[in-house]
């Protein structure tokens, strides 16, 4: 399974996601299977309309304490981790997952994504 992992401020847009998924699966060659982000963002409109435009599944995800490979202050303070957008990814993509794209941000800054890769099924019950 291939997991984007997103983070993204108030005014992040669906024209912003859009091209920063498109970068990514660029990057990496492949296609994501699934969309994640903290629990807390999971309903921001530009991310559900992402996931609906694409027709994704969209994963709310716990991300405390989660160790990434990037670190952002304001990230570490607020949500207990490196980077929500890592965090995420891993978390959604299961036990083993391993980071494939680490964090890249947006041009305008509103929003980063990172993806991660797991083999097997994944615990929570998640699809590609």
């Amino acid at each position: 399974m291939i997991v984007a992992g997103i983070g993204l401020r108030a005014a992040t847009t669906l024209a912003t996601l859009t091209a920063l998924l498109h970068r990514a699966e660029e990057t990496t060659g492949h296609p994501v299977h699934a969309l994640a982000t903290a629990t807390e963002k999971a309903s921001h409109p530009a991310l559900t309309a992402l996931a609906k435009a694409r027709a994704l599944p969209l994963h709310a995800v716990a991300i405390d304490g989660i160790p990434t490979p990037t670190q952002s202050p304001r990230i570490q303070t607020r949500f207990n981790t490196g980077s929500l957008a890592e965090a995420a990814a891993l978390s959604a993509a299961g036990p083993g997952a391993t980071l494939t794209l680490a964090r890249i941000t947006a041009p305008d800054g509103m929003a980063t994504l990172a993806i991660a890769t797991s083999q097997g099924p994944n615990p929570q019950g998640f699809h590609p």
